[in-house]
């Protein structure tokens, strides 16, 4: 902390210009989620609306599990700012967008498959079911914009440019918002209206992320014709980075998964009451994930540039920003907790019984705030492996173990989990980060 007293109002200022559209993203998703939802909502049959339900959770799903895309593409970008390598960014970029193209269109070919799957493990209506392939197998026409935006997303985020992901995220959601509008409302095209809405929206912010991005390689000596020319070998470390964080993200969404899992063991009620609880945990995330992002390029490139002291600054800054938010949001959840839950549900049950467990929340986010903060230091440092094993760990000692030992005190053992959980994360990537800092230095 002492470095974060030494530090100017501009290395301050520099961390938050880059964290603040992050953030600024970060609320926009979910806000489209709620027009997608408007939308469709308003359509003659429930079903429709349930089967969009199920299409979205699957595709969001499945692109959250593709963020590795993102995250690995930041780092390693990140450090080849840092050490000025203009070849290097040219040929993470290269690389990071072939390596999408081609994940993206094999989904596009498991395309039948995956609208299987939807028949066989999720309950519904036939028709509900029906919908929700339609809506899964159209999205899927855009899985290879989508995950080439990721790549363009971390391009971006690697060398500190803090407006083009503010912008991506904003064409692609006002065009998805407009689509909507014409496509459903206008034009009736129901249930294939939002999916062919969303899809066309990826594919025109990629266009927009391509002449960013050309800005962007502009400003650094070259060009994208440049990019292009580059060869695609040498794709050892990229895929490294990416397995190891792909992993990462598995374990951290089977403990999610088992929350409602478990949750459903308890009843309804419960079910819907942590579904509810779980929004908190999800406005924590906008404000710190911004911070976190911005972490994974200053970190990177202060690692790129070989300087030790400058890359402990921007940790201890980043600690310091996040932990000001987090305690934000523990005032927040303390006075209004209550009246978001009302806003959140009118079904009085749900209310009363999501109330029994807010108390978890009005703590959960400074004990899970390191954890977001040194996931954005160890992309920034490429130390996937620590990250990878870090969640294992936690998942294991801090969620599983905890639950087992606390299962006879129901719902209340599923939160005390998730609190261990999040904090076993921040404290064990905590602890190998000052080990590793201390034997560099």
């Amino acid at each position: 902390m002492e470095n974060m007293f030494k530090a100017s109002w501009q290395h301050h200022k520099s961390l938050l210009i880059l964290a603040l559209p992050m953030i600024l993203s970060n609320i926009s998703t979910p806000l489209l989620g709620l027009v997608d939802t408007a939308v469709i909502g308003h359509l003659s049959e429930s079903v429709f609306l349930a089967g969009v339900a199920i299409g979205s959770m699957l595709i969001s799903l499945i692109y959250w599990l593709a963020g590795f895309l993102r995250m690995a593409t930041t780092g390693l970008v990140a450090a080849a700012c840092g050490a000025d390598d203009e070849m290097r960014q040219m040929t993470l970029l290269k690389q990071g967008l072939v390596f999408a193209l081609m994940l993206g269109l094999a989904l596009l070919a498991l395309s039948p498959f995956i609208s299987w799957l939807i028949h066989q493990y999720f309950s519904g209506s036939e028709q509900a079911l029906g919908y929700a392939q339609t809506y899964v197998s159209i999205r899927l026409y855009s899985a290879p914009a989508a995950l080439m935006n990721l790549v363009l997303l971390g391009y971006m985020l690697g060398m500190g440019n803090s407006r083009g992901p503010f912008y991506l995220v904003l064409v692609t959601n006002v065009f998805n918002i407009l689509l909507d509008l014409l496509l459903v409302v206008y034009l009736d095209w129901q249930v294939e209206g939002v999916a062919w809405a969303s899809c066309i929206a990826e594919y025109l912010a990629f266009i927009f992320g391509c002449y960013w991005v050309k800005k962007i390689a502009e400003q650094h000596g070259y060009s994208l014709y440049q990019v292009l020319k580059q060869k695609v070998a040498g794709f050892k470390p990229l895929m490294r980075a990416n397995s190891d964080i792909f992993i990462r993200s598995l374990f951290l969404q089977f403990c999610f998964a088992f929350m409602t899992y478990y949750g459903g063991i308890l009843g309804d009620t419960v079910l819907a009451a942590n579904a509810v609880l779980l929004n908190f945990l999800l406005l924590v995330s906008f404000a710190i994930d911004g911070v976190a992002y911005a972490t994974e390029a200053k970190v990177g490139q202060a690692k790129g540039a070989n300087n030790t002291a400058l890359q402990h600054l921007w940790v201890s800054l980043s600690l310091f920003w996040g932990c000001i938010f987090s305690l934000i949001y523990c005032f927040g959840f303390f006075v209004f907790g209550e009246h978001v839950i009302n806003l959140l549900t009118d079904i009085e049950l749900v209310r009363i019984t999501a109330n029994d467990y807010l108390f978890w929340l009005y703590f959960l986010p400074v004990l899970a705030v390191a954890s977001f903060v040194f996931d954005g230091v160890f992309i920034g440092l490429m130390n996937t492996k620590a990250m990878r094993n870090s969640m294992i760990f936690s998942a294991v000692a801090g969620f599983f173990t905890v639950f087992i030992i606390l299962k006879p005190m129901g719902n209340h053992a599923l939160w005390a989990a998730m609190s261990s959980f999040m904090l076993l994360r921040g404290v064990s990537l905590g602890l190998i980060y000052w080990r590793q800092y201390y034997r560099g230095r």
